[in-house]
């Protein structure tokens, strides 16, 4: 099995480089595609962006049909020998759940012919899943503040990246921010290439972890 994975941006695709081949094991392929932003998923699915602006919603409906025929094509030509899947891993952050998903399956339903897709959704972010292995956040930073990491609710809605600033970062979220967006992104990259490694990717308390473990592990046929 040969995994393509979409997410939203460097952090994310640091993250997953670490996590993924421990997930399949070695008897398979991944490749993961970062992008620079969420965005939105545009009205007019006819119109969508110039795949340059590297905006991962605002490209999903070109991106899915050329998956779609891709993998089509692999299917075709070879015989069933390649089999390809296509993993979405992106941030709820403020969306509600049961509407975006019905959003993100209503630009599948528009493409003909269909990938083979599985949307796994961080909620509320990406950092969420660092949260689900408290341990792995201590070992990498022994300093954690254990009484924020204890505080954090598993998958809640609460800033997820501002309470593991709070918890690892000299001064906290508020001085985090002080940087702007490129200087947050630094420190989540930065997260990801140091409390990834250490994580145990069999306990970990973030039910939106263990679904995106458990499809990889299904479709890989690891037990």
């Amino acid at each position: 099995m040969h995994f393509e994975i979409l997410v939203e941006d460097q952090s994310g695709k640091k993250a997953l480089d670490i996590l993924v081949p421990r997930i399949i094991g070695d008897n398979h392929t991944f490749k993961v595609y970062s992008y620079k932003g969420i965005g939105r998923i545009p009205r007019n699915m006819k119109n969508t962006a110039n795949a340059d602006n590297r905006i991962l919603l605002e490209n999903l409906p070109k991106l899915l049909k050329g998956y779609g025929r891709t993998f089509h094509g692999y299917s075709k030509n070879q015989k069933d020998s390649y089999q390809a899947v296509l993993i979405l891993v992106c941030d709820l952050d403020e969306k509600c759940l049961k509407d975006f998903r019905q959003d993100l399956f209503g630009i599948l339903n528009s493409c003909n012919p269909k990938p083979e897709i599985y949307f796994c959704i961080a909620i509320e972010e990406g950092e969420a899943w660092f949260l689900g292995d408290l341990n792995a956040i201590n070992n990498a930073y022994p300093k954690a503040k254990a009484t924020i990491l204890n505080s954090y609710e598993n998958d809640s809605i609460c800033g997820t990246w501002e309470k593991l600033a709070d918890a690892v970062y000299p001064g906290g979220s508020s001085k985090l921010s002080e940087k702007g967006w490129q200087g947050i992104g630094a420190e989540k990259s930065k997260w990801a290439e140091t409390i990834a490694p250490k994580m145990d990717i069999m306990n970990n308390n973030s039910p939106s972890f263990r679904y995106f473990r458990g499809k990889l592990m299904k479709l890989a046929g690891v037990s």
